[in-house]
């Protein structure tokens, strides 16, 4: 989705709330840096002007007025799409078509589908000779956790050992996963693709091979698969 702020871009956002968040952060960006040109200008004029060098009994009130109001116009500026940000958030979390557990391990992924009865699997990472033509490497995975489009998914993050992060950088997601811990999070995937993360926590000597790959296929396709796995 395009923004007017490009440049300072993230990844190719995927969902709707990831392009809102890539948005905030362009927007920030650009706001931070017109707030740095314009604070140098002013100590620049301030420096090597010659209002500088005016007489110390001239009170400068109206100056002071200004560097009190524009301090809250730009933290208000900010303050107006955080909190949309949040709202929004908050309405995705009222309601879940589908509920995945997600168990992190060292150094796996174990995904439990609640709602469907004896649909739970391991997901490891593909080596070296096990990947097959267009597959990445140490991002590939031999069974990937799967889910429809356009449906309402409950994540549920735990940790069956050290802390965990499942993490979807082109997704705007990032939940820590802690033993004795359930954090749960909902989330609408309105494009089909293959999705790939990885764990963004350093949780030991493997750390860097537990990838993520979340396929978003269509509902129909979903629920071959599901027959399929549990055949």
């Amino acid at each position: 989705m395009n923004n007017f702020f490009q440049g300072y871009n993230l990844l190719f956002q995927h969902s709707l709330f990831a392009s809102y968040m890539d948005w905030f952060h362009s927007f920030n960006c650009s706001l931070l840096l017109g707030v740095l040109v314009f604070v140098t200008l002013l100590f620049g004029y301030l420096i090597f002007g010659t209002f500088y060098f005016k007489s110390k009994k001239i009170e400068y009130q109206f100056g002071e007025l200004l560097c009190s109001i524009f301090p809250t116009i730009i933290l208000l500026m900010q303050m107006v799409p955080s909190l949309s940000l949040l709202y929004y958030y908050g309405l995705m979390n009222l309601d879940s078509n589908l509920t995945v557990k997600v168990t992190g391990h060292q150094w796996y992924w174990s995904y439990e589908y609640s709602d469907i009865p004896g649909l739970e699997f391991d997901s490891y990472m593909k080596s070296l000779d096990q990947l097959n033509l267009g597959e990445p490497r140490l991002l590939e995975v031999d069974n990937r956790c799967v889910i429809p489009c356009d449906t309402n998914i409950r994540f549920c993050i735990t940790s069956a050992d050290v802390i965990h992060a499942w993490a979807l950088n082109s997704l705007s997601v990032k939940l820590d996963a802690m033993s004795g811990i359930l954090s749960t999070f909902s989330y609408s995937f309105p494009m089909v693709g293959v999705f790939y993360g990885q764990c963004s926590e350093i949780c030991g000597a493997n750390h860097s091979f537990m990838p993520i790959a979340l396929e978003v296929t269509l509902l129909d396709n979903f629920k071959s698969w599901c027959f399929g796995t549990m055949e």
